[in-house]
């Protein structure tokens, strides 16, 4: 029984491989978004899902702030910032990251262009130094 068991099963699976054979061997269909092979993909042609593009080349990241949200910001050539404008983008950017004990110091003009400032603990030692060109926005750290 058990023997004849087996033996059907192994017939069965011959069966159904060898029936699978000509339809793996057949003409694949033309490419199309109803048939085929994708359209896009690792090698080329946008792919046929919007939601798709781009993914094949860089896998999704995190973000905070999505592409386009702020989009209606005007930004200017001259930003024309002052040693306030600077000392508000500093501390800013120390809340934005979640530190509270932080200060900015030494909010000062450093030449024409630019505006230097320094981060400092709550005990007052400077942590770093960083300069601000008041044109572009630019931040360089300097010390």
């Amino acid at each position: 029984m058990r023997k004849s068991l087996i033996a059907a099963t192994a017939a069965l699976a011959l069966a159904a491989g060898g029936a699978a054979m000509p339809l793996a061997q057949a003409a694949p269909p033309p490419p199309g978004p109803m048939g085929g092979p994708p359209m896009g993909g690792p090698m080329g042609g946008p792919h046929p899902h919007p939601w798709m593009r781009g993914m094949w080349h860089h896998p999704p990241h995190p973000r905070l702030i999505a592409p386009g949200t702020f989009a209606l910001m005007f930004h200017p050539k001259d930003r024309q910032l002052t040693a306030a404008d600077v000392s508000a983008i500093a501390t800013g950017f120390l809340r934005w990251n979640g530190n509270h004990s932080w200060k900015v110091i030494d909010v000062k003009p450093v030449d024409d262009a630019h505006i230097g400032f320094a981060y400092a603990t709550a005990d007052g030692s400077v942590i770093a130094r960083f300069t601000i060109n008041r044109h572009t926005g630019r931040i360089r750290r300097v010390g």
